[in-house]
């Protein structure tokens, strides 16, 4: 019914994301347009997000890129994408070695161990093997060492990064493969010191998408995602929020930026329900 607020969905990869939300339902809250209200719900892991999205037990989902491609593969696309961050767009894959060392470029990787992330990270794992490929790179064609941490949660808590990076620097692999912003925050904190430089960086593609189903009219959703995208870097309040969910503003759907990881799931025969 009209004022009935929509029930958005996250997983709790990390202990603030519960003040990030609830920073966000306070924004919403703040609206004189009721048709704008939300409420949330918080998941440990995306299976149980998407599964819970499809059942109808939400109407709005806040998922990761591969959460948004197992909707739309376990929907038959019956779904529909509303908005993402700034810093979802044009996201890559870095890879990342000892400085110093004789890699230089894509070419130089055939035969060396290779640090992965997460198998579920689309940013740590499957879209480094993607990208490799697509250059003549095939997984046997290098030594892949995995670190399977936090599954579920998509790479979203970036220790698998961590993991893969410090895996670099102990000598146990020559190279990780991480997601940009993981590499932007340790040039922020200077973690990287003079021990670690880029070696190759992927094509941009895109991250997180918030996705409901095709079935939730647009007059129950449009309300709140024009309050949504109205969210202003230059308002104090909106910017506490902006800055923990890590963008300056949100924006329309870039639909293909997902085309790699719809073609990497494919290619790598991923589950669709994983």
């Amino acid at each position: 019914m009209p004022g009935e607020p929509l029930v958005v969905g996250a997983v709790a990869y990390t202990p603030n994301v519960v003040p990030i939300w609830e920073g966000i339902r306070s924004y919403f809250q703040d609206s004189e347009n009721t048709d704008a209200a939300m409420d949330f719900v918080l998941y440990s892991n995306y299976g149980r997000l998407v599964d819970s999205l499809i059942a109808g037990h939400i109407d709005i989902a806040w998922n990761t890129n591969l959460a948004y491609v197992r909707t739309v593969l376990q929907t038959g696309g019956r779904c529909t994408a509303l908005a993402q961050r700034d810093t979802d767009v044009d996201y890559t894959t870095v890879f990342v070695g000892r400085a110093g060392s004789a890699l230089q470029g894509l070419g130089d990787l055939a035969g060396k161990r290779l640090a992965l992330g997460s198998a579920d990270s689309a940013h740590a794992a499957i879209l480094p093997l993607y990208y490799l490929k697509r250059a003549g790179i095939a997984e046997s064609d290098v030594q892949v060492v995995r670190f399977n941490t936090d599954i579920g949660k998509h790479g979203d808590t970036g220790r698998s990064e961590l993991d893969a990076v410090q895996a670099v620097l102990a000598g146990e692999a020559d190279v990780a493969a991480i997601g940009s912003s993981t590499w932007a925050a340790m040039g922020a904190a200077e973690l990287m010191g003079e021990s670690l430089a880029e070696v190759w960086r992927t094509e941009g593609y895109c991250h997180c998408m918030f996705t409901a189903l095709d079935t939730l009219p647009a007059e129950r959703y449009q309300s709140w995602l024009d309050r949504l995208l109205a969210m202003s870097w230059d308002n104090p309040e909106h910017r506490k929020i902006l800055e923990l969910e890590g963008l300056r503003r949100w924006v329309a759907p870039h639909l293909d930026g997902y085309q790699p990881l719809f073609e990497a799931v494919e290619e790598q025969g991923i589950d669709p329900r994983w």
